[in-house]
């Protein structure tokens, strides 16, 4: 069994790494499915923490829908879940445990992180009235993006499609989430080029309420993924 370390431990490694490898010009970044907080499955953290401790990691990003919003969804909400306040100090109080992990993130925004705004919008409210992401829940450091391109790899969080069909459209390495069914990495290589297209799976915990309108639906793939210098994607499949 692989002996476990502290928090501090961990974070004095990460910090270690991350100033080695900035000299050493290697990019290996860790990539994080789906949480939809407060509603992420238990243990996908340790999960998460270990795989970036084997893939020698030294940067981190969340794929998008890392809160869920499942009280303000435009789709029936559960009457017996959370209030809207619970389920939002649930999520933030979470969210410390990975922020803690993790302080230097990239966060791409998913469809249910903007529920708010789209909500805002909805009943006619000035952007300007609506706060930031980190300043809401708590997480200063993450940085938010739409989409991101890291190594020449477009990080986005796969409203539009698959990550295969979105690679082969845009003709460039794409890694996406949303889908929490699919895990895979599939490359195309032509005489000139060679690209790959990944799904990263997800951490959501498929039994908790939010995810009711998903019963029928496959397995939740429960992953993430390593991708190393914007050249070669790992799937890391969590042991359940």
């Amino acid at each position: 069994m692989r002996p476990r370390i502290t928090e501090e431990e961990f974070i004095m490694v990460q910090r270690m790494r991350q100033e080695y490898n900035a000299e050493q010009q290697d990019t290996r970044v860790l990539c994080i499915g789906d949480l939809h907080e407060p509603f992420c499955l238990d243990g996908y953290l340790d999960f998460c923490i270990s795989t970036y401790l084997k893939y020698k990691c030294n940067r981190v990003v969340f794929i998008g829908d890392c809160v869920d919003n499942h009280y303000s969804s435009y789709h029936e909400a559960d009457p017996d879940g959370f209030s809207g306040g619970d389920e939002l100090d649930l999520a933030i109080f979470k969210l410390k445990a990975w922020y803690k992990a993790f302080p230097n993130a990239d966060w791409i925004i998913g469809n249910h992180d903007r529920i708010i705004g789209r909500k805002a919008m909805t009943a006619a409210i000035s952007r300007r009235w609506v706060r930031d992401y980190n300043q809401v829940l708590e997480v200063p450091k993450w940085k938010m993006h739409e989409e991101l391109t890291i190594d020449g790899v477009q990080y986005i969080h796969g409203e539009g499609g698959t990550a295969r069909t979105r690679a082969k459209g845009d003709l460039v390495s794409t890694v996406q989430g949303h889908l929490h069914t699919q895990a895979y990495t599939e490359y195309w290589v032509g005489k000139n080029y060679k690209i790959f297209g990944m799904q990263v799976g997800c951490g959501i915990d498929a039994k908790s309420y939010a995810m009711a309108y998903a019963k029928q639906f496959k397995k939740p793939a429960i992953g993430c993924g390593v991708i190393i210098n914007g050249k070669q994607a790992i799937n890391v499949m969590m042991d359940l």
